[in-house]
């Protein structure tokens, strides 16, 4: 049988999650990006609250309760918000990272809210790196300057 939650475990668990959504959406509010800082912060503390609830029903009503069914709603949830970060502008779509930076920070306060720190500490820091040093990487690579075939080819086929 798990330990029950105490009031002090809520509170660190919800500083960590407010903590871990602040350091991604920082990083997206950088880049001027729609859903930044206080998105991800308010998205990691509501999947954090949303685990604990999970985790404290089946230890409140002796175990006749399914602590994965609030859980998996936060997982189909959070996809609608994903959504509405994503902007199709002609052959271009905005808004992926965005979107896979709302679903991952939704998983890592689901993480915290669980109380397995070292595991959301590595998608924080793994998150990091994909957002920061592998758009540098991506930039190297793929220049500015560079578009898909079909767009230099446009004036052309006029």
């Amino acid at each position: 049988m798990a330990v029950p939650l105490t009031e002090t475990d809520i509170v660190i668990r919800l500083c960590l999650a407010f903590a871990a959504g602040g350091v991604i959406g920082l990083e997206r509010s950088s880049r001027r990006q729609v859903a930044g800082l206080r998105t991800h912060i308010l998205i990691a503390l509501g999947a954090a609250c949303l685990m604990l609830l999970s985790i404290w029903v089946p230890q409140s009503f002796n175990g006749n309760a399914d602590p994965g069914r609030i859980a998996a709603q936060v997982v189909s949830g959070i996809g609608f918000l994903g959504a509405g970060a994503i902007i199709r502008l002609g052959n271009n779509i905005r808004g992926l990272t965005t979107a896979a930076s709302l679903w991952l920070t939704a998983a890592i306060g689901m993480t915290i809210g669980a109380g397995m720190y070292v595991a959301a500490l590595t998608a924080v820091g793994l998150a990091l790196i994909a957002l920061m040093v592998l758009n540098k990487v991506e930039k190297k690579i793929f220049p500015d300057d560079w578009q898909p075939p079909d767009q230099n080819n446009k004036k052309e086929n006029k």
